[in-house]
């Protein structure tokens, strides 16, 4: 495989090819397709901090035991409070250079070449613009599912927005330490999601493709078909609603989400005058261009209590 290049490409480090393009990293973003990529169709913000949700908690349910007597005299009163949770946008940023020498010398190929044969990317630049986006693209969706909590406190410290397995670990989740997933699992999970107010309207299960092959060992049934084998479980039913089932190869290997989709947006911070996620030409100290891509958002994703995980199984 290449290595990639830090600093500006060259002639000599950047070598043209031709031959068809392929990539073995994973360009497809599942969860960040799901709830509208990059395209700037969710929420926007003017402040790196957002609110996520506001909530309530009434008192446990009980029958009151009230007589004549006392109901001729109203009870202490008793507010309800309410509280505020927050994430934080994030910033992605990526600069391409390009020296002229390099733009100019597009019909020079290396490696074997037959006659007639042409450079697989005329303009380096574009290629590289686009490889860029990818890259962020990847970098959202990892962020999106796997991201840390940290909200900066001063310009030398960055925001990093909540990902979702760090949200469900404060209120529905299973840690596994090593044992096979099996349906008791997922049962106790969804029994979880269920007391604690999930309520499961567009209920999706995120996994990585060695527990995607357990679900289907657990909830699948050969086809009646002799000339056919196999089983790809897309969809479960539970006594909850059904659930929808998405590989996402950035989910870790040893984790299942269960993660209601319909509170999930990303929320976009444009910068005045120029957008999110924009290419601009920095300026220039010698014969190369030079760009950038810049953009912030972050992840809204709605109450905890919304979404669960199970964590550390068996790979």
């Amino acid at each position: 495989m290449p290595t990639n290049v830090t600093g500006t490409g060259t002639v000599w480090n950047l070598p043209n090819y031709a031959g068809e393009l392929f990539t073995a990293s994973q360009i497809n973003t599942p969860f960040l397709t799901m709830i509208g990529g990059l395209s700037g169709g969710g929420q926007q913000t003017q402040n790196f901090e957002f609110p996520t949700y506001s909530d309530y908690e009434l008192p446990a349910a009980a029958q009151p035991a009230i007589t004549e007597t006392q109901s001729l005299t109203a009870p202490d009163a008793e507010e309800i409070v309410r509280g505020q949770a927050t994430n934080v946008t994030q910033i992605f940023q990526e600069k391409i250079s390009i020296s002229y020498v390099k733009q100019s010398n597009g019909s020079r190929l290396q490696g074997l070449n037959t006659a007639g044969q042409q450079n697989n990317a005329p303009s380096e630049k574009d290629f590289q613009i686009a490889r860029k986006l990818e890259k962020i693209a990847r970098d959202v969706n990892y962020t999106f599912i796997n991201g840390i909590y940290q909200k900066s406190t001063a310009s030398n410290v960055a925001n990093k927005t909540r990902g979702v397995f760090e949200l469900a670990s404060t209120v529905n989740t299973l840690a596994a330490a090593g044992a096979e997933l099996t349906k008791a699992m997922i049962d106790g999970l969804l029994l979880e999601m269920f007391n604690n107010g999930a309520k499961f309207e567009n209920m999706v299960l995120f996994t990585n493709g060695s527990q995607k092959q357990r679900i289907s060992g657990i909830y699948g049934y050969a086809p009646q078909d002799r000339n056919v084998g196999g089983v790809n479980i897309q969809q479960i039913e539970t006594d909850f609603g059904n659930i929808g089932i998405v590989l996402d190869r950035m989910v870790p290997a040893g984790n299942i989400g269960l993660f209601e989709m319909s509170e999930f947006n990303p929320v976009f911070q444009p910068v005045p005058g120029k957008g999110n996620f924009f290419y601009e030409e920095l300026a220039k100290t010698g014969a190369a261009e030079e760009g950038q891509m810049f953009g912030q958002i972050g992840l809204a994703h709605g109450p905890a209590f919304l979404h669960g995980s199970i964590t550390g199984l068996k790979v």
